[in-house]
């Protein structure tokens, strides 16, 4: 058969029966847009979280106090240090292997007052090196002065929104605050970088960390951050640090966590959540093949002449059997394609109707839940076509 005879035999039959047509590739319509919608927001979410890490660079460390230890078979999480993280500690750590820059860092909550107003914000006592080393920028002034972190003076860098707050539109630099009942100067302000996972950045002051852990009435710090040269080693520093601490603290009281490390992670997790709503979603495509699969056995009972006249002017049984895979892979693709303009059409209504939710289609997934869409008609198409190949000519005609 040629392929011309081939594509108008199959559209003929299926332009034949319009509704019917229609109603079947609808059903794999609707689970390819599943497909395409829900992994969207999979892939969204994943390329969401992972741009909320890195913003802040990727080569970063982070040393918290306690170690995380699993003890007869039960994990009994952060287990407190005998020694805390202190000012030291981070002021160590620029020895080791390939460290670039330490920050300590100690938060919590107080009030900020002037001139009669008041606002509750997150105080993050942090060192000279916090800008740097977590790629954050001063939109006016200066960040936080080289002074010894143990005995800073009390200046105070305020973050987009405090600023605005609690000065309007007037200059904030060299005015006075009171931070949790303690007179500072204010010398800078920080350029807006909006929430972090749930975190207001632009509600937050800066001010020394010896100060903050005074404020809070802290022996340890929370945590340090130390970046380290990109091109470097991640065990090697992650070795050098845990050399010195372990040398000053005489054990490994204290937790490792990369950044990188993290990422991975959390891709893993995004990864497999993304599969996950993918299978939920593929669900649907088996209906589609039911359908398919309920609308070729129907058709083969309806021509059974039309399949013994085909045979009897020389069309071989694999002629038929490619003609009913053929029928029944055109119904799938056409179902894909349009489960495809509606799964993204609606992923692109999304992003315009409700920007705050992370949407992204990768072509790949298209592409994939289109072959998707085919093979699962051939694989439903197989029982009837083979059917209407095995059908004797004779019996066939006599049928009419």
């Amino acid at each position: 058969m040629l392929a011309a005879d081939f594509i108008a035999f199959t559209t003929t039959s299926l332009r034949s029966h319009r509704l019917r047509t229609l109603l079947t590739a609808l059903g794999i319509a609707i689970g390819i847009a599943a497909v395409i919608l829900l992994t969207s927001i999979g892939e969204g979410l994943h390329r969401f979280v992972i741009s909320e890490f890195t913003q802040f660079g990727t080569n970063i460390i982070g040393v918290s106090p306690g170690r995380a230890q699993t003890h007869g078979g039960a994990s009994l999480g952060m287990i407190n240090t005998v020694r805390p993280l202190s000012i030291e500690d981070a002021i160590a750590l620029r020895r080791a292997p390939h460290v670039l820059l330490t920050d300590p860092t100690a938060s919590g909550n107080a009030d900020v007052a002037t001139a009669g107003k008041t606002r509750r914000v997150m105080v993050s006592g942090v060192g000279h090196h916090f800008s740097a080393a977590l790629n954050m920028r001063v939109a006016a002034g200066e960040f936080l002065p080289d002074d010894d972190p143990r005995a800073a003076r009390a200046f105070v860098v305020l973050g987009a929104r405090v600023a605005r707050e609690l000065f309007g539109g007037d200059n904030p630099l060299g005015a006075r605050i009171r931070v949790g009942g303690e007179r500072y100067r204010v010398i800078g302000v920080m350029q807006s970088k909006g929430q972090v996972l749930g975190f207001d950045l632009d509600d937050t002051v800066y001010i020394p960390v010896g100060r903050a852990l005074e404020l809070f009435n802290r022996e340890s710090l929370m945590e340090i951050h130390v970046t380290y040269e990109p091109t470097a080693p991640l065990d090697e520093v992650v070795d050098g640090i845990k050399r010195i601490l372990i040398a000053r603290h005489g054990g490994e009281d204290f937790t490792v966590t990369p950044q990188q490390k993290m990422l991975e992670v959390f891709g893993t997790v995004l990864d497999a959540i993304t599969f996950a709503v993918a299978a939920i979603a593929g669900i649907s495509l088996l209906v589609g093949g039911v359908g398919i699969l309920t609308i070729l056995t129907i058709a083969v009972a309806e021509r059974t002449s039309e399949i013994g006249l085909l045979r009897a002017v020389g069309a071989t049984q694999n002629s038929v059997l490619l003609l009913f895979l053929g029928e029944a892979a055109l119904l799938a693709a056409l179902g894909g394609a349009a489960g495809l303009a509606l799964g993204i059409g609606i992923a692109q209504a999304l992003t315009i109707f409700v920007p705050a939710l992370p949407v992204h289609t990768p072509w790949s997934y298209a592409i994939a839940a289109e072959l998707m869409a085919v093979a699962v008609g051939l694989v439903a198409g197989v029982l009837p076509a083979r059917r209407a190949a095995r059908l004797d000519p004779l019996e066939a005609l006599r049928s009419e």
